[in-house]
């Protein structure tokens, strides 16, 4: 009733507006004028910059969380937070879950590479973008 009226009314008085008035001055589809699009530059992926959740699988030896440590390090890397859980029964792996600064895509690239290349690492490291929203 009132809200279809409502809307019905908007459109007939959209239509005469659009009827009467120059073609200049209309307010176009998207409510910008086409030649006041610019290109903007998409950055490559590794340009940008974010903070990461990252999980290992590990084997239980002394010195691997050391590792990962200063691999994340070198790479400028700092980590917010970090987590070793127990180690699991059947297959004898410690999974660590680290969270970590903001940091360049390239940079945390080069470091899950130098992880996954350790011989206390075991298989993929997973990796999943953190966005704080404010």
């Amino acid at each position: 009733m009132e809200p279809t009226a409502s809307s019905v009314i908007a459109d007939l008085v959209d239509v005469v507006r659009a009827m009467t008035s120059d073609p200049e001055n209309r307010v176009p589809h998207l409510a910008f004028q086409p030649d006041s699009l610019s290109a903007h530059p998409i950055l490559p992926i590794e340009a940008c910059e974010s903070a990461y959740y990252l999980r290992i699988q590990a084997k239980d030896h002394p010195g691997v969380l050391a590792q990962v440590a200063s691999i994340l390090s070198e790479r400028g890397i700092n980590i917010e937070s970090i987590m070793q859980k127990e180690v699991e029964e059947h297959d004898g792996l410690v999974p660590m879950i680290l969270l970590t600064h903001r940091v360049l895509e390239q940079h945390i690239n080069d470091a899950i590479a130098a992880l996954e290349a350790l011989a206390g690492v075991v298989g993929p490291v997973v990796r999943i973008r953190v966005e704080h929203l404010n």
